[in-house]
């Protein structure tokens, strides 16, 4: 490759590269699995001839999307010998994903947990038709399926996740409110507060990775959630804290343990009440949200 055709493939994949991150990131739910990809898309692309590659964006959604696959059917493998509950790696973003409702859906931790409900191709199709609206001629060509195989595809996945996925979108402000009283009743230790604010059916998932102390398994129901949350805080050695930030495009907070960060808390709220509460304390999955730099779409 001349240098020209070098800088021309740096600056296309330096454009796209947010995109594909994002891509890569909503099929495979680990931001540190996401880089690798980004990396492998790096070095195929550099082998290109740019001379023959029509639509730059294209081309590199589908060799991004082709090394997300093979990254998720390893992944698979991990996770069935992962130790407790898995959540999607959290990630830290700017307001400008906020301001795209369907990508703030699609990135949040409740539907992230549904993606992980469908197969691998299904993902794929799911992310590129639903978040990113690429054609079905793109993603079969990304996929190695005809075009009409995809539309079946995208048909079963849609009626798989709407199934699934919350019934209606919450503004980012209703979300902020429900945090925010959930914020208040855990530092008062308020039970009553508590269970104003959490759904009747809500689901608590901890994930520590067998790392860090968390719920083995899910705990349903208000009831339950707020024993095993004042319990636990009634166990803690130190200044527990909550930051309120934007993680995967919703609002959420950043805990610390004595300035230390101890864990991401994610909700998902329908009718101004938390019905999920998600958890994530591994500290091999808070490496990007210690780092402090969101992720933007610019």
């Amino acid at each position: 490759m001349s240098d020209h055709a070098t800088d021309a493939a740096t600056e296309a994949f330096v454009a796209y590269r947010s995109l594909l991150f994002t891509v890569a990131y909503e099929m495979l739910g680990s931001a540190a699995d996401a880089e690798d990809v980004l990396q492998e898309t790096w070095l195929r692309w550099m082998k290109v001839d740019m001379g023959q590659v029509r639509d730059q964006r294209a081309y590199l959604v589908r060799i991004t999307t082709r090394q997300s696959l093979n990254r998720l059917r390893t992944m698979r493998r991990r996770k069935e010998a992962y130790v407790g509950s898995w959540l999607p790696e959290p990630l830290l973003t700017a307001p400008d994903v906020a301001e795209d409702v369907e990508l703030a859906e699609s990135m949040s931790m409740a539907l992230m947990l549904v993606l992980e409900t469908l197969s691998p191709t299904e993902r794929a199709v799911f992310v590129l038709r639903e978040a990113f609206n690429v054609s079905y001629d793109e993603i079969a060509a990304a996929v190695d399926k005809s075009p009409a195989a995809v539309r079946q595809i995208a048909h079963r996945a849609r009626r798989h996740v709407e199934a699934r996925r919350p019934r209606e979108v919450v503004s980012p402000s209703q979300t902020r409110a429900a945090l925010e009283a959930f914020q208040r009743a855990i530092e008062t230790r308020d039970p009553q507060g508590l269970l104003d604010v959490l759904a009747p059916e809500v689901v608590l998932i901890g994930d520590g990775g067998g790392l860090k102390q968390a719920a083995l398994r899910r705990i349903i129901g208000a009831e339950k959630v707020v024993r095993m949350l004042l319990g636990g805080l009634g166990k803690v050695e130190g200044t527990l804290t909550g930051e309120p930030t934007m993680v995967n495009g919703n609002p959420a907070l950043l805990v610390r343990l004595d300035s230390e960060l101890d864990g991401v808390m994610a909700i998902r709220v329908e009718d101004t009440r938390i019905t999920g509460l998600y958890y994530v304390r591994n500290p091999e999955k808070l490496t990007h949200v210690a780092s402090e730099t969101p992720l933007t779409l610019r």
